[in-house]
């Protein structure tokens, strides 16, 4: 192994350890706030690739581009379901309208004043 393909996967092991702890002290309240962040970072992803993928020259080059944007695609869209439905579980519910109760007597409509 070379010593640049050594420093580049010391550097991905640490990133993930370092994101594993970070990601798992975020309380609940701050959730939705920073998956909206985080997809605004993914989108920035699907543009690298598309950048990327212009430059590239080989069908192996082309694969990996496609698959980076398939992933960045599936988190963005992921992503944006899952801060939905969170923010779905906040909503008021619609307020039902209750039936009326059949002991009580009926209120007159007619309009006479007593």
């Amino acid at each position: 192994m070379s010593t640049d393909l050594m420093v580049d996967i010391t550097v991905f092991v640490l990133s993930v350890l370092v994101g594993f702890e970070v990601i798992s002290k975020v309380p609940a309240t701050l959730h939705t706030p920073l998956m909206s962040g985080a997809n605004s970072i993914h989108g920035i992803v699907i543009v690298g690739a598309m950048l990327v993928a212009a430059t590239v020259r080989s069908v192996p080059g082309y694969v990996l581009a496609f698959v980076a944007m398939a992933f960045a695609t599936a988190n963005v869209v992921g992503g944006y379901t899952v801060t939905d439905r969170m923010l779905r579980m906040f909503r008021r519910r619609p307020a039902v309208p209750r039936p009326a109760d059949a002991s009580a007597p009926a209120r007159s409509t007619t309009g006479s004043a007593s």
